[in-house]
């Protein structure tokens, strides 16, 4: 579980609730038909960009920006390179084992695949394929929170006019005013909370675990295919070094 997610959004949002708390007017921040315009209006804009498909998978993709936690690179780099100079010395049937028992399913597949001997160009297209699918997922999940965040702001926008041309259709009744300016002003406030404090932070969030996912894949792709080839456990963490940033580069075999 992400708590850095939680924390964000929770501490901001209570921010904004206590300062209209001690204002001492929390009623006159609640508005109905302003907030319908913003919520509704936002969900079915954003919902006209994209099929149902796309918005419907979009919930297993912000799902990570919660719950999901990447392990770190250079404790699966270490992990790898141990796992490669054992398939070095035992062969790769004894490392068999290790391949089953794997938690995450995407280095599962590939360990597995070169146990049973499959060749190595066929095992990284198949890794490949499996990441290039990954990404796409993310893309279109990141794409529909990042348009409904768009979307948002102006949808309060339309809010306001609405609410203004409310205002000035009643002039005369000052009665009407009240509820028109409320529409007006609370209209560009939902708007721009919905945004910029929720949905803009959210993609940037999950394409930050995106680009997290996508490194570890390719530390796990290179290290499957350094395993499939028994390759030289010394020259395989060169090889994921160099994948690695330079803070996160490990030192397993040491000369």
């Amino acid at each position: 579980m992400d708590f850095a997610t939680f924390l964000g959004l929770i501490i901001s949002l209570g921010l904004v609730f206590y300062a209209v708390f001690l204002g001492g007017n929390l009623h006159g921040f609640i508005d109905v038909p302003a907030f319908l315009i913003v919520v509704l209006g936002t969900t079915f804009v954003t919902l006209t960009s994209f099929s149902l498909g796309q918005i419907a998978r979009t919930g297993a993709v912000l799902f990570k920006a919660f719950f999901h936690e990447t392990p770190a690179p250079g404790e699966e780099t270490i992990r790898l390179l141990r796992l490669s100079q054992k398939a070095r010395q035992t062969g790769l049937l004894g490392i068999q084992r290790d391949a089953t028992g794997e938690h995450d399913f995407f280095l599962r597949q590939g360990l597995v695949l070169a146990v049973d001997g499959m060749a190595p160009e066929v095992i990284e297209r198949v890794m490949r394929a499996d990441t290039a699918a990954m990404l796409e997922r993310h893309t279109n999940g990141i794409s529909v929170i990042r348009r409904a965040g768009e979307t948002a702001p102006a949808m309060g926008l339309i809010g306001t006019l609405i609410g203004l041309v409310d205002m000035m259709a009643h002039l005369n009744n000052p009665e009407a005013i009240g509820p028109a300016m409320a529409i007006a002003l609370l209209g560009t406030f939902y708007g721009a909370v919905m945004s910029y404090m929720i949905l803009m932070p959210l993609a940037t969030k999950l394409e930050r675990a995106s680009a997290d996912e996508l490194l570890i894949r390719k530390v796990y792709t290179a290290a499957v295919l350094g395993i499939a080839r028994q390759e030289n456990p010394r020259q395989l963490e060169l090889h994921l070094n160099a994948i690695l940033p330079p803070t996160q580069r490990v030192s397993v075999f040491r000369n």
